[in-house]
């Protein structure tokens, strides 16, 4: 057994050694022909080597633009991020009974007709209801919360209980001032066809956004289209 590991590192020895010399016999005539077709290969190596040099400087500019549009996307981010902040601001000094006169008038404004506030509580789960401008019925919970809470799922059974049962909304609009719903309340949400409008979608839709684009955005709730009333 040792004799044949002997043999074996032997034969390794000696095939690295082969390997060496070719190697080197190989490099030599690699030099010697060059050497004697230097003018035929130095053009060959200028054009690689200017070649390299272009691709370099094109990669350190592609690199340098994509820095360039990922730092301008994120400013730009931040900048509209502000933008809703500074308008919610305004509408976290509103009173619950102003906050959902306020979403009927962003109804309104996004062509909806027949918009009716409760403005009081025990309003069964929608504190504006409202129509599409496709016939849609719309009813919506509206619930003034600090940006830092959550809507637990409590909140989510209540609107999901009556939303459709007592008001036959098509489209189901929970909409509130905090940042987030809780995981269940959001589940719960996704599952029952209800648009789930947290801070920053808010935010949006005061902005300008329209409330069509906003409605797929968190949890369904878009109901099926039906020919305007008369």
């Amino acid at each position: 057994m040792a004799a044949r590991r002997r043999r074996r590192r032997f034969l390794k020895k000696r095939t690295r050694r082969q390997l060496q010399i070719w190697g080197a016999v190989a490099a030599l005539v690699a030099v010697v022909w060059v050497a004697g077709h230097w003018s035929v290969v130095w053009p060959a190596l200028v054009a690689v080597l200017a070649a390299a040099v272009v691709g370099g400087a094109g990669w350190v500019l592609w690199r340098a633009h994509h820095h360039a549009v990922g730092q301008d996307r994120a400013w730009r981010a931040q900048e509209e991020a502000r933008a809703r902040e500074l308008s919610m601001a305004e509408v976290d000094a509103l009173s619950w009974q102003e906050f959902e006169k306020y979403i009927a008038q962003l109804c309104r404004r996004a062509g909806c007709t027949k918009v009716v506030v409760s403005g009081k509580s025990g309003d069964l789960g929608a504190g504006v209801v409202g129509y599409l401008a496709d016939g849609r019925k719309l009813g919506g919970q509206c619930k003034k919360y600090a940006p830092h809470r959550s809507v637990s799922s409590q909140d989510m059974q209540k609107f999901v209980g009556t939303a459709r049962l007592e008001h036959g909304a098509d489209v189901a609009l929970f909409v509130t001032t905090c940042r987030s719903f809780t995981r269940d309340a959001l589940g719960l949400a996704l599952r029952q066809d209800i648009v789930a409008m947290h801070r920053d979608l808010l935010g949006a839709w005061v902005k300008g956004a329209s409330l069509e684009t906003l409605i797929p955005l968190n949890g369904r709730g878009a109901g099926r289209r039906r020919r305007p009333s008369a």
